[in-house]
């Protein structure tokens, strides 16, 4: 799979005095994004209930390029581009276009899987993982090996 991106509506409430999109609503619609890309591959709340898993997030990075006003049409693409050959530990990759294939900003998170029960980082399953075996990868996507417990 190449590519997940999605159009994103503006609202009024997501503009700031400056009149631009708050700095606080990018991370908003990324995380919006990421759970919209694993509910369409079945990764709903409902089944993260019953796998008692959940993301986390360690690290969100946001890189601010260009300006996004109100009336932008902007869509948000969202790509692997790291893990753990067992997918317990993965970063992200959303990029922020605007109409015109400006790139408006980069948004990067490092996260990982919690076993909601233990309250304890988890390797995923294998339905967590057949998703993101078949996430869309970054051009410069790396596969790490799992760091050992001391």
């Amino acid at each position: 799979m190449n590519n997940f991106s999605q159009a994103i509506q503006i609202r009024w409430s997501d503009i700031d005095a400056n009149r631009h999109l708050r700095h606080s609503v990018y991370y908003d619609y990324a995380a919006m994004m990421r759970m919209n890309f694993l509910s369409s591959r079945g990764l709903t709340t409902k089944k993260l209930e019953e796998l008692a898993m959940g993301p986390i997030l360690f690290r969100e990075e946001a890189i601010f390029k260009r300006e996004i006003l109100l009336e932008d049409k902007i869509t948000i693409t969202v790509e692997l581009v790291k893990t753990t050959e067992d997918y317990g530990r993965w970063s992200l990759r959303h990029l922020f276009m605007k109409e015109d294939n400006t790139l408006a900003a980069i948004l990067n998170v490092d996260g990982a899987w919690i076993d909601l029960t233990k309250r304890k980082l988890a390797v995923p399953g294998e339905f967590i993982r057949h998703i993101f075996e078949n996430f869309p990868k970054g051009q410069d996507f790396q596969m790490t090996s799992p760091t050992p417990k001391s």
